[in-house]
């Protein structure tokens, strides 16, 4: 009555036989990593899933730490800040573990929505994979957004104030809606009490839960691979893939070793540069908000530059917000627009490399646009590259379709990089 047992698993007596009755952690450990099978040819793209999950933990902990010396408050928020940085013991390391931490989470994000993009990983059977993981990007998007205001620098009340703006440009319930965001008629001690209970609890709930939901489906639908072929399609007569190993201990040990490297190259910014010449904080933000001072040039953190550009590259701002939105939409929708019968960008025709190169370079000249102040060359590169940018979406359909194709193999193979 009390559970089952699997005869596979070795027999606990004492304190881990007790808690195994209660706690299947025998049975976890099985399934989800020494008989979860993945792929025996995963590169080094496949690193950044392991490191999204290590810097959302390293952030939960400084965040927990943080909030035990920050007072939210229009007249108390910058000072705890300051606080934090000069008298709490290790406190300004701290705060650049977190705010450094947030710039990370973004370059690794983006490296592992690239590595699904290169090799398919968001096709059939893997769309709700995808969905997850962009529901976990829009609310990484939120929680970064309501973070960054809470030092409550000039950068970050400006900042705020652009960006809550948007939301006006919503037809019939925009002005109510800023309103409501913003808890007072405009960004105020209100403001900060509400990001900081989303930054702080409910953001960070949703996020949890939208992993857990993300490392479900993984585990249901099982690891794409750089060839992009299914390795369930080749099991031998024990039942297992005849290209997949455990994932426990192959995969967890490269997983540890590219954490340490990660934390080489992450510790040595946090010791060394941590604003990063100002990119990952601004120069304006170690000064206290100041609704008289506007910021010589207004500007969101680096990872939102991209978007920013597509907003600013349209005159009118209401059209602006919708391109902006837009350029989201399209990346939660890829998996519907990819006619191609091969996921991987090993076996697809010129096209498509072609048009990938493009989205990519796109990407990247828009979010150092976006970072620039507004200039005509500037407006006009920002608009030649916003419709690269919608142009790989939109023309998907048909160019994944005539794409020439190479055969897939049989079995995973290993020559490639």
């Amino acid at each position: 009555m009390g559970g089952h047992s699997d005869a596979s698993l070795p027999v606990r007596t004492g304190f881990l036989g007790w808690l195994n009755k209660r706690l299947p952690v025998d049975s976890f450990v099985k399934n989800q990593l020494t008989d979860y099978y993945a792929p025996k040819n995963f590169n080094i793209w496949y690193f950044f899933g392991s490191l999204a999950l290590f810097v959302l933990v390293m952030q939960l902990v400084s965040g927990i730490f943080l909030t035990m010396h920050y007072k939210v408050g229009e007249a108390t928020a910058f000072d705890s800040v300051e606080y934090i940085m000069r008298e709490v013991p290790y406190g300004w390391l701290l705060r650049y573990l977190h705010s450094t931490g947030a710039s990370a989470f973004f370059i690794v994000v983006y490296l592992h929505m690239f590595r699904a993009m290169l090799y398919g990983s968001y096709k059939a059977p893997r769309e709700l994979l995808w969905l997850f993981g962009m529901v976990i990007y829009l609310a990484l998007m939120a929680e970064a957004f309501m973070g960054y205001v809470l030092p409550w620098g000039n950068m970050s009340f400006w900042g705020a104030q652009v960006i809550v703006n948007l939301f006006g440009t919503i037809p019939v319930i925009g002005p109510g809606l800023v309103e409501w965001i913003r808890g007072d008629y405009g960004i105020a001690d209100a403001t900060l009490n509400r990001f900081f209970s989303l930054h702080v609890v409910a953001v960070p709930l949703i996020l949890l839960l939208m992993v857990m939901l993300h490392l479900v489906a993984l585990h249901e639908t099982g690891s794409n691979n750089p060839d992009g072929i299914e390795i369930n399609d080749n099991k031998g007569k024990d039942g297992k893939p005849l290209d997949g190993i455990p994932f426990h201990p192959y995969y967890t040990v490269k997983d540890i070793f590219g954490v340490g490297v990660f934390l080489t190259a992450f510790c040595f910014v946090v010791f060394f540069m941590p604003t990063f010449g100002g990119i990952f904080l601004e120069k304006p933000n170690f000064e206290m908000a100041n609704a008289m001072s506007t910021p010589e040039h207004i500007a969101p953190v680096w990872y939102f530059t991209p978007f920013y550009a597509i907003l600013r590259a349209v005159p009118d701002q209401q059209l602006g917000a919708l391109a902006m939105a837009l350029s989201i939409v399209c990346l939660v929708v890829l998996p519907w627009l990819d006619r191609s019968p091969v996921r991987s960008t090993r076996y697809r025709g010129w096209i498509w490399k072609l048009a990938l190169a493009l989205f990519v370079v796109s990407f990247v000249a828009l979010g150092y646009l976006g970072l620039e102040p507004p200039s005509p060359l500037y407006t006009l590169l920002a608009r030649i590259f916003a419709v690269i940018y919608f142009s790989f979406f939109v023309f998907m359909p048909f160019y994944t379709k005539v794409d020439p194709v190479k055969p897939l193999p049989a079995r995973v193979s290993y020559d490639h990089g």
